[in-house]
């Protein structure tokens, strides 16, 4: 990755750390309602993907997908003001933390179901087959759905039609609570079973916006070449519990420190360093994602309620509510 792309995908990162923490605060103040699980720690994959990624390929992501909305082309405040239930949110405020979409930019959807979207992506994936366009689909997904039908369902059927789909697991090593290598027989729960089904899987450091770039565009370059599916499986680790009621006391002390002296923001400064980019670079960055983040901040705060109006608006693909048969 040339220098400059690699300082605008640290302000990238930069951007979603900031909201992260933005979200996590406005749920203190109790501006956020309901529960949000955030990504912090977990945004290179979103942003190295992405720069790997066409505009037009779709992304689909899990519960814990607000990274993968931003690096997809959501701004902060959309997605702020989702959260906090206002109507300029991503999704008028009718999504909330767990169902951010764009669809305008590829972004597919979050799902609250664990795995439901694999199926989607590999639907999507078909649908880009029918038309020729070269479209790619991307399922992001963690480890916890390794270990569900739809999981083996989607990469079997993904492999038999050939389709243009790369299924990325986002490791973080929990499944909410549980310890995933406690529960699986293999140690890499989503690349070691893709040869079962005749798909090739890899491993890569999900915390390097690098290599995370460097593996999925050449998977998606063999994608689109007609290859067929393959299985990405990012080793990270999320930096707040599973969600916000979880104090995430169950991980081992040394195991968290060790973690985040591999934070993706270190290792991205670390990296510009290494190609000769200044501190001064690196600060402007820094400087510019903090205010972003600010303002964001404050236009959701101010911005006005949804309309009790349009609650049952957006059923159908036309925007309206009225039931047809």
């Amino acid at each position: 990755m040339e220098p400059a792309r690699l300082l605008d995908a640290y302000e990238r990162m930069n951007v979603i750390r900031r909201t992260e923490k933005a979200a996590h605060d406005l749920f203190l103040q109790g501006l956020v309602k309901g529960t949000t699980h955030l990504a912090a720690g977990q945004e290179a994959i979103a942003v190295g993907a992405s720069a790997a990624l066409r505009p037009d390929d779709y992304v689909f992501a899990t519960y814990r997908g607000h990274h993968h909305a931003l690096a997809r082309g959501a701004t902060p405040e959309e997605c702020l003001a989702e959260l906090m239930s206002r109507a300029t949110g991503l999704c008028g405020a009718k999504g909330g933390s767990m169902h951010l979409t764009k669809a305008a930019t590829g972004m597919l959807g979050s799902y609250a179901i664990v795995g439901s979207h694999l199926p989607m992506a590999v639907g999507a994936a078909w649908s880009a087959r029918l038309r020729g366009t070269e479209q790619l689909a991307v399922a992001f997904f963690g480890d916890g759905a390794t270990n569900i039908g739809a999981f083996h369902e989607s990469l079997n059927l993904a492999a038999v039609w050939r389709l243009p789909v790369l299924f990325v697991c986002e490791n973080n090593l929990y499944m909410e609570y549980t310890p995933i290598a406690d529960v699986t027989a293999v140690p890499h729960p989503a690349a070691d079973r893709a040869p079962a089904h005749g798909i090739p899987g890899e491993v890569v450091d999900g915390n390097d916006v690098v290599a995370v770039e460097e593996a999925v565009g050449r998977l998606a370059r063999r994608a689109r070449a007609g290859d067929g599916p393959a299985v990405l499986e990012a080793e990270t680790y999320r930096h707040f519990g599973h969600s916000r009621a979880d104090p995430a006391a169950y991980r081992p002390a040394e195991e968290v420190e060790r973690w985040l002296k591999h934070d993706p923001l270190d290792l991205a400064r670390g990296r510009l360093a290494e190609l000769g980019v200044g501190e001064e670079a690196v600060a402007g960055a820094d400087e510019r994602a903090r205010a972003v983040v600010e303002r964001a901040v404050e236009a959701a705060k101010a911005a006005p309620p949804p309309d009790p109006r349009v609650a049952l608006t957006d059923v159908w693909a036309d925007g309206g509510a009225a039931w047809r048969t």
